[in-house]
């Protein structure tokens, strides 16, 4: 009992160690969640998405110069902008002006929206494409010390890119933009067995399997996965895929209080490094 006792208490310790932020990191991450600038509706997804801990994971600090990929809504751009603005650099690598899909095009204006209308949190935001299949540059090759995507790999293997060298691609573009060292965090909708898995991730879920697999072959080194942002009452097996859950509710108003209750999707965190 005393050994497992011990052991329990060093993982414990291990995992306190690898999440901890130096102070300027800390602050800054706490002022940016805590920002007036975020509306209640993204607040309320933190208990789900686990911002400062996903981050701290990852290894974030303040100083680093980071892309997010595909932002979206801007929900985690709304923290990492302000957190680097002081001592590091932020660049969003966004969808093409002459993106083949409606909504990534709308996405795009939406979001550049949003950074104009406050300059004073995102005058210094750094706006690139990351589209296929010419406009994978990132940034300039080794110029990076964290690339971070956050519920867009299962986009890459679907029928939105059919020819199946998306996202081999898209490895390697977050590969050669980082710096020897640098890391890649990634958080998706979890599959739970690879052996049944949607290889085209219709239902929006992929396996943390195929995703390091993915990782691996384009040169990057597994460096730790997190249970933060699981969660065990996803039954992942919704009619409308995991977009039936929060915050998208896709069935509406039919068994809406039993999606609520579920929460967010059952989600992989995985943290990979380039070899130095």
């Amino acid at each position: 009992m005393m050994i497992r006792i011990l052991a329990a208490c060093l993982a414990m310790a291990g995992a306190a160690h690898a999440q901890k932020l130096d102070k300027k990191t800390e602050a800054a991450l706490d002022a940016a969640i805590a920002g007036e600038h975020r509306s209640d509706e993204n607040r309320a997804r933190d208990q789900f998405r686990h911002p400062k801990e996903t981050l701290a994971f990852f290894g974030l600090r303040s100083d680093m110069t980071v892309v997010e990929i595909w932002p979206g809504t801007g929900w985690y751009s709304e923290i990492l902008a302000p957190a680097l603005k002081d001592r590091g650099e932020f660049v969003a690598a966004q969808f093409s002006v002459n993106a083949p899909y409606g909504y990534q095009r709308r996405g795009l204006g939406a979001y550049l929206t949003m950074l104009g209308q406050k300059p004073d949190i995102y005058r210094d935001v750094a706006v690139t494409t990351f589209g296929y299949p010419y406009d994978l540059k990132i940034a300039e090759p080794g110029s990076v010390d964290m690339v971070v995507t956050f519920r867009n790999a299962h986009n890459w293997v679907s029928d939105l890119y059919p020819d199946g060298h998306f996202a081999p691609l898209a490895f390697k573009a977050f590969y050669d933009a980082l710096k020897p060292g640098g890391v890649l965090g990634l958080v998706d909708h979890r599959w739970s067995d690879p052996a049944n898995e949607d290889p085209k991730a219709a239902n929006g879920y992929v396996s943390e399997a195929r995703v390091i697999a993915l990782a691996e072959a384009a040169g990057f080194k597994l460096a730790g996965r997190s249970e933060l942002n699981a969660n065990p009452r996803d039954e992942k097996n919704y009619e409308k895929g995991v977009w039936t859950l929060p915050p998208v509710l896709a069935d509406g108003e039919n068994d809406r209080d039993r999606y609520l209750a579920v929460g967010e999707s059952d989600r992989m965190t995985l943290k990979f490094v380039k070899p130095e």
